[in-house]
C-alpha cells in the first residue's frame, strides 16, 4: 500500500466534493478529476518540475464516473503515479474504470438510496415531525452514504491500485442496493398509509393503502424502474385521497 500524508489525503477528499464543479461536454468530470488529484501530484513533484504540468494535463482529459465513486479512481491513480507507472498504462486504466464506476453509483445512489432517504423525510412530515427534523433526517441519511463512499473509494483505491477492479467486485454494492430498494418500498407504502387518515372508514382508501404496501414489497424485490413508476402513481392517489377527507 502506498501511504500519503494525512494532509494530502484530506485535501484530496475535500477537493473531491467539487469534482463536478467544472463539468463540461468535452471532458465531463476530467478537469474535476485533475483538481482532486492535484495535492498528490504536488506531493510527488516539485512545483517547478515539468512532470507536474504534464501529469496535470494528462489527468484533465476526458473522464467520467459517478461523483461519489470517483475517489476509487482518484486513489488508484494516485498510487500508480506514486509507483511511477507508465502514463499510457494509467490512461488505459482510467478508461477501463469509467463504465463500472458510473453504473454502480447510478444504481445504488440515484435509483435506491436517494429515493429511500427522501421517503424517510416525507414519512417524518406525515407523522407530525417539524420540517427541520425531516430535512435533517434526509440530509443525514443521504450524506452518510455520500461521505462513506468517498472515504471508502480513496482508501480502496490507494490500497488496491491496479487491482481495484477486484476490490469493486467484492464490495457489497448489489446487496446494499437491494436493501435500500426494499426499505424505500416499505417507506413509500407507509407514506401512503399516513397520508390517508380516513382509511379506517373508507374502503377505497384502505384498498389504496394495502395495494401500496403489497405492491411496494413485490416490486421492490424485482425492478427499481417499475417500482418508481407504480409507487409514484399509488402515492399520488393516496395523498390526493387523504387530502380530500
Amino acid at each position: 500500500m502506498t501511504d500519503f500524508p494525512a494532509g494530502t489525503s484530506w485535501r484530496v477528499m475535500l477537493r473531491s466534493l467539487f469534482i463536478q464543479g467544472s463539468w463540461n461536454y468535452e471532458t465531463l468530470i476530467g478537469t474535476g478529476f485533475a483538481f482532486s488529484l492535484l495535492p498528490v501530484l504536488r506531493y510527488l513533484h516539485a512545483d517547478d518540475d515539468p512532470a507536474l504540468r504534464e501529469a496535470l494535463a494528462r489527468h484533465a482529459e476526458i473522464f467520467n464516473s459517478h461523483p461519489y465513486l470517483a475517489n476509487v479512481a482518484v486513489g488508484a491513480v494516485a498510487r500508480l503515479e506514486a509507483e511511477r507507472v507508465d502514463p499510457l498504462v494509467i490512461v488505459r486504466f482510467k478508461s477501463a474504470l469509467r463504465g463500472s464506476l458510473g453504473s454502480l453509483g447510478d444504481q445504488l445512489v440515484w435509483s435506491a438510496w436517494r429515493p429511500a432517504a427522501a421517503l424517510l423525510g416525507i414519512l417524518l412530515l406525515l407523522v407530525g415531525a417539524v420540517w427541520w427534523v425531516a430535512v435533517g433526517a434526509f440530509l443525514l441519511v443521504y450524506n452518510a452514504l455520500n461521505c462513506g463512499l468517498r472515504v471508502w473509494g480513496w482508501r480502496i483505491g490507494t490500497t488496491a491500485g491496479m487491482n481495484v477492479g477486484r476490490a469493486i467486485r467484492e464490495a457489497p454494492f448489489q446487496s446494499l442496493t437491494l436493501r435500500a430498494t426494499e426499505i424505500g418500498s416499505l417507506l413509500a407504502g407507509a407514506c401512503v398509509a399516513f397520508a390517508t387518515p380516513a382509511a379506517v372508514n373508507d374502503p377505497w382508501a384502505a384498498g389504496v393503502n394495502g395495494a401500496a404496501v403489497a405492491l411496494g414489497i413485490w416490486l421492490g424485490l424485482r425492478t427499481r424502474r417499475a417500482m418508481a413508476f407504480a409507487l409514484g402513481v399509488v402515492v399520488v392517489i393516496g395523498i390526493v385521497n387523504g387530502l380530500s377527507k
